[in-house]
Order: structure tokens, then sequence, then C-alpha cells
């Protein structure tokens, strides 16, 4: 088998590749014996029916299907012993004429091969980038304070109704002259919380109202534009409520108001188990512990996006096989059109020249991930997604398993894996590059474009 490359455009190449009758004839002689030993043709013995037969019957299509993977064989071994850093998938040559295989061999096959371009990058303390430094300050503790307070808090009965309380009572569909209808619509112990309503005059029916009270309203008109809110509330069908008018009697029976949890001890151990911090002191200097190590990661996290654009603006315009690259993309997104790859292509090109970068500038800060790695990224995900539900407190074993359940999903892994080379490359690169330190708050790091 003789194969050739030729690429004087760098960023593509025609593969030519030679098959003889010598390179394939063995592979198929074994192949068809192999048909014959497990045949079970009628009028014969298993296994005992003449070649002639076999061949005849599956020959020609033995004969592709080890051409085809003797072909793809070679092909794969010439570009990683000669280096070639191909992108995708080699693409049958467009000006190929059609191969008959029938015909006695040679056979010559052609394919064209995108080519990664060969980017001249290199970082160092010449290149200098800034680095925003984002600090936890007074307004932001108090914030999560709060935060953490209100999902500790809980219902608590009073006897006057405020905004956003919570009203349990008796509804009652009334007549025209305000007398309880018979065989009225009546519901026990429906929930409302006034402060939904959407109608001003409606809502304010309820300013003041104290336990015991009997207020009148017209659910109707406090929901004029939501039969579903209407439906739930009355316990009837949204077709029902679509004719309902009547005023209605609420005879309050229980007011509830949320309040936020107290900042004392039960709290502290709430959010960060039980003994961690002893007073409202060390809390604030914990929940500021916590909240650095967040915005420390934004800051790191904005870095390599700054990263990014000096290397895309250093970079300039990279050349690709942009025809054969478009095949690509196409044969890759099957269920896609080729509107799809014009309108898409320029966003993908972007995204893989900084793939392309961010390998070399792994490999110049000899950045290696290894599964501790990954585990650890897991691991740290996990632990912000209870966070998200105020759960700061979950124990490392837990995470754990946790962590380990989610890298069993190849997809989830290989997001890990990218995130923990983001995550070693930024620390890497600090020490490559001269940082340009800003000091900043959390509201004006904010408002940066992205």
């Amino acid at each position: 088998m003789n194969i050739t490359f030729e690429n004087p455009e760098k960023v593509s190449g025609l593969m030519t590749i030679t098959v003889e009758e010598a390179d394939y004839q063995e592979k198929v002689r074994k192949t068809l014996n192999e048909y014959r030993r497990k045949a079970n043709i009628p009028g014969f013995r298993p296994g005992q029916a003449p070649l002639s037969l076999i061949k005849r019957q599956a020959g020609a299509q033995v004969k592709v299907d080890v051409i085809n993977q003797l072909v793809g064989e070679k092909l794969y071994e010439y570009i990683k012993e000669n280096k070639i850093n191909m992108l995708g998938e080699p693409m049958p040559h467009l000006g190929q004429e059609p191969v008959d295989l029938d015909a006695p061999a040679p056979y010559t096959l052609q394919f064209d091969i995108a080519v990664a371009p060969e980017l001249d990058l290199k970082l160092d303390k010449r290149n200098k980038i800034v680095y925003y430094n984002i600090k936890a300050d007074d307004k932001m503790i108090d914030q999560q304070i709060d935060a953490f307070a209100s999902r500790g808090g809980s219902y608590e009965k009073v006897d006057a109704y405020e905004d956003n309380d919570m009203l349990k009572g008796d509804l009652r569909e009334l007549n025209a002259d305000g007398s309880t209808k018979e065989d009225g619509i009546t519901v026990a112990d429906a929930v409302m919380m006034p402060a939904y309503i959407k109608v001003e005059e409606q809502k304010a029916v309820f300013n003041d109202a104290k336990a015991g009270d009997i207020i009148t309203f017209n659910p109707k008109k406090a929901y004029p534009e939501s039969t579903v809110e209407l439906s739930s509330l009355l316990k009837i069908s949204k077709e029902e409520a679509e004719n309902v008018t009547a005023d209605f009697s609420y005879q309050i029976t229980e007011i509830t108001r949320y309040k936020k949890h107290d900042i004392n001890q039960e709290l502290f151990d709430q959010v960060f188990g039980e003994g961690t911090v002893t007073d409202e002191a060390a809390f604030r200097a914990k929940v500021a512990e916590d909240l650095q190590k967040q915005l420390d990661t934004n800051a790191d996290y904005r870095f390599l996006s700054d990263v990014r654009k000096y290397v895309e603006n250093k970079l300039g315009d990279v050349k690709y096989a942009d025809d054969i690259m478009k095949r690509i993309m196409l044969a890759n997104n099957k269920d896609k059109d080729q509107e799809y790859v014009d309108k898409n292509y320029e966003a993908s090109i972007k995204e893989l020249t900084w793939h392309l970068a961010k390998n070399i500038l792994l490999e110049q800060c000899a950045v290696k991930i290894d599964d501790a790695d990954v585990k650890a990224v897991a691991k740290e995900m996990t632990r912000m997604q209870f966070a998200q539900y105020g759960m700061t407190n979950i124990p490392e074993e837990y995470l754990d398993n946790y962590a380990e359940e989610m890298l069993k999903k190849p997809e989830q892994a290989d997001q890990f894996v990218s995130q923990a080379a983001d995550r070693k490359l930024m620390v890497a690169l600090k020490d490559v590059v001269t940082l340009d330190n800003k000091e900043i708050s959390f509201e004006e790091f904010s408002k940066l474009e992205a």
C-alpha cells in the first residue's frame, strides 16, 4: 500500500492511498474461510459448503469491508506517525472518481484533510493582563446573612394583617343582596395572600384585617386576567371560573407572617454546622470568608476570559481550510442543513481557535490534569449546588459519593475535565504573565462588559 500526503496550503492536504491486491487478498481469504466455517446452507453439512459458493454470496461485500477497514487503519497510522494535527475526520476528496471495487486492483482513494493551523503563541512577563481583585464588603456580607436568615425563617401566627402575610379562612359565595347563597360555592380553609391580588381596590379591603373579621370582595375583579388563580382559589374548573361574577365573603380564621430567623446560635449551626462559630462576629467573618472564595473564583474566570481576548487579539485572523471545515461540520450535524453550517461556522471556528490556543498554553505551562483534579471540580460543583439551597454543611463523604455519581456520566465527566484544565491554567498563567491588579467592588465587577 502506498500513501502520499500533499499539503502546500499548510491548513489542508490531499491524502492519496493506493491499495494493491496483495494488501487485502490474504485478509479476504481468511474472512471467507471463517464465513464458510460458520455457514449453515441448505444441502450442505454445516461448515462444508464449497468456498466458491461462499465467494459468490459474500465475496464482494467481504472485499469492500476488508478494504475499508484496511484503508482506515493505515490512514490513521500514517497521520499518527507523521504527527499530522488533523481537525475532524478525513473527507472523501471532492475530485475523487468513483472507485469500482469489482474491477481488478490497484484502487486509488483520495481524502481531503483539514490541518490545524500553526499558532505563533507564547505568553511571558512581557504580556500584561488585568486581574480584578474583588472584595467582600459589609453590604455583601449583610445581604448574604439576610439570605441565610430568610431561608431559615418560619411562619408565625399574628393578630392583624400586613402586606405579604398569609391568610386562612372560609369563602362563601354571596347573593346580590349580600346574603350567603344557598348551594353557592364554599371553600373551607381557603389560603390567600392578598399581596398577589392584581387590582388595588380589591387588595385594599384586606388592609388592617384581623383574625375573625369577615371581608367581602369580588374574586373575579381581584384576578381579572387569570382564571387559573381564580379556579385555584375557589376549587373549581377553569371553565366554571369563567362564569363566576359574584361577591364572596371571607371569614379570616388565621393570619400567619413569615419571620426571618434571628441572628443567633441556632442560625450559626444551621449554616455552618454545630459549634463551628459561636458569636455574630465569628459568623460574619465566616460568611465573609466563604464569599471571598466565590469572588476569587469569579475573578479567576474573568481573568481567563480576558486572557482569551488577549490571545485572540494577539493571534489575529487565523486561517483554516474553510471549505473542508464546513463539510466536516455538516457531517457532524447530520440533522442540520448547509444554512445551519453557514450561520454557525464563524462562532465554531472562534471556539476551535481558543481550544487550540488553550492546548498550547497548557503545554507551555506544563499543566497536567489527573483524576484527583477532575474529582475536585465535580465535588466543588456539588457543594455549590447544595449551597444554592442554603445547605452549606454537607458531609464530605456525601459530597464524594455525589461527585462520583456525576463522573459516571460521560458528558458531565468531559465538562469537569475541561473545567479542571481551566482552573489549573488560570493558576499557572498568573505566574507566567504580568498581572495588572485592580481593586474593584462586586457591584462594579458585575457591570464590566463581558
